[in-house]
């Protein structure tokens, strides 16, 4: 069985990167046999110029990706060899990463993100939970991301942006609630969204 064979190609899959001393949701997209991501800056990518080699793992836990996007608190343990380092129990494959600096501009302004590949090189055993990811999941995720690019619209002074992207959080929350979600996380996303607004409103 090959490693990507589950991925369909041009899909964004939002999984673990797991580098030589930290761990951080990503979105990759399958092309061929390869997986193609981008990092914003951060210790992943700090990490990966230095010492190019990391962990792809997949988990259905939502909870557990925003917690990690948002550098909140969480419980995980970590196997390490060859290289590699890799969460105890999460499927999922390791490889070396080809990486590039490539200017990059969105409504957000512009900057500079590590382009990044892996081609994985061998697999890591799991298993994960038969718990499928709801639609109050999907929707905590979406907040998250969000939040996250809210925090750099604020920091920019990005006005119309940061309303619009608080306007998504909020109405992301109510589509939580609606599908029975009941997380203290998203209660502190969207508390966290509304203290960054009062800053730049």
């Amino acid at each position: 069985m090959e490693p990507l064979e589950f991925l369909t190609e041009g899909q964004v899959y939002e999984v673990l990167l797991v580098t030589r001393s930290n761990v951080t949701p990503v979105g990759v997209v399958r092309k061929g046999n390869r997986l193609f991501f981008k990092l914003f800056g951060g210790r992943s990518a700090e990490e990966l110029k230095e010492h190019p080699y990391a962990s792809i793992q997949v988990t259905n836990d939502a909870e557990l990706l925003v917690k990690l996007g948002l550098n909140l608190p969480v419980s995980l343990e970590f196997a390490e060899g060859n290289r590699f380092r890799w969460v105890k129990g999460l499927p999922g494959f390791y490889g070396m990463v080809d990486i590039r600096e490539e200017p990059y501009e969105d409504d957000l302004g512009k900057t500079t993100v590590l382009a990044c590949s892996l081609e994985p090189g061998g697999i890591i055993e799991g298993m994960l939970p038969p718990k499928p990811f709801s639609r109050a999941d999907c929707a905590l995720v979406e907040m998250a991301v969000d939040l996250t690019r809210l925090i750099v619209a604020v920091k920019a002074g990005k006005r119309e942006p940061s309303l619009k992207l608080g306007r998504r959080i909020e109405e992301n929350y109510s589509l939580y609630l609606r599908f029975g979600g009941g997380s203290k996380t998203a209660e502190r996303i969207v508390a966290w969204s509304r203290e960054l607004l009062e800053r730049i409103l």
